[in-house]
């Protein structure tokens, strides 16, 4: 009696077996339908500070008077920028040198050619600054000019605190993504199911010309350098994959 209940039992488990096979091959077979779509969100603002490279150049016959004055003139450019409310912190020397200046002799009648001599000596000291209040950024452009500064290489606008409008940008790609999914998907015939992933890519463009009220030309009026800030944008890219029904 006890191995007919065991032979029940196990004919049982088979048969369920058997009947459960089609249904996981059919799963492992058939291919899972998806709809992938890419969204798009754009945040502007104005930039709220800006880096600034610039520096002190000085040349003089020996590496010695060219250093010291190069040094006497960075000293005066440093005070400049702290007194105009350039922090400490916001101040860091981006580039040092001293170089010899050659000059190559002529070739002679002869064909001989002399060797270059060194006939002075240049010392170049550049610092990188952050410029919190940009109202200001005319004004001390002009104020280490003023004070011995000779190099400016360049100046690039950023936002201090970029994550609000990230997370701004994202909720727009996010929602550009699910409209267009959702349009595609009524288009087909199709219902959208659960998200199966999703990505992200983001990307801060440099400052783009806009028209602002003149701040610029109340600095132009103060014999200061003219600034234009321009505007920043905040990209964000979403890929969101669905499984449709």
């Amino acid at each position: 009696m006890r191995n007919l209940h065991r032979t029940f039992v196990a004919l049982t488990c088979l048969t369920a077996i058997f009947l459960a096979a089609p249904v996981s091959a059919e799963d492992q077979t058939s291919p899972m339908r998806l709809l992938s779509m890419v969204g798009h969100g754009k945040v502007k603002s104005a930039p709220d500070m800006a880096l600034v490279t610039l520096g002190v150049l000085r040349e003089a016959n020996t590496a010695r008077d060219a250093l010291s004055a190069n040094n006497e003139a960075m000293r005066k450019v440093m005070t400049t920028m702290m007194r105009a409310g350039i922090a400490e912190k916001d101040i860091q020397t981006s580039g040092f040198s001293v170089q010899p200046k050659y000059v190559y002799p002529k070739q002679s009648s002869t064909g001989e050619r002399k060797p270059p001599r060194i006939v002075g000596y240049t010392v170049s000291n550049n610092v990188t600054i952050i410029v919190r209040d940009l109202d200001a950024l005319g004004a001390v452009l002009d104020g280490v000019v003023d004070a011995g500064s000779n190099q400016i290489n360049g100046i690039s606008f950023s936002i201090a605190e970029p994550k609000p409008l990230r997370n701004q940008a994202r909720k727009l790609a996010t929602a550009n993504a699910i409209a267009k999914a959702e349009l595609y998907a009524n288009a087909a015939g199709v219902t959208l199911g659960p998200i199966q992933s999703i990505s992200e890519q983001g990307a801060l463009r440099p400052p783009q010309p806009v028209l602002r009220q003149a701040r610029t030309m109340a600095l132009e009026a103060d014999n200061a350098v003219p600034i234009a800030r321009g505007e920043q944008s905040i990209e964000m890219q979403v890929h969101i994959t669905w499984r449709i029904k």
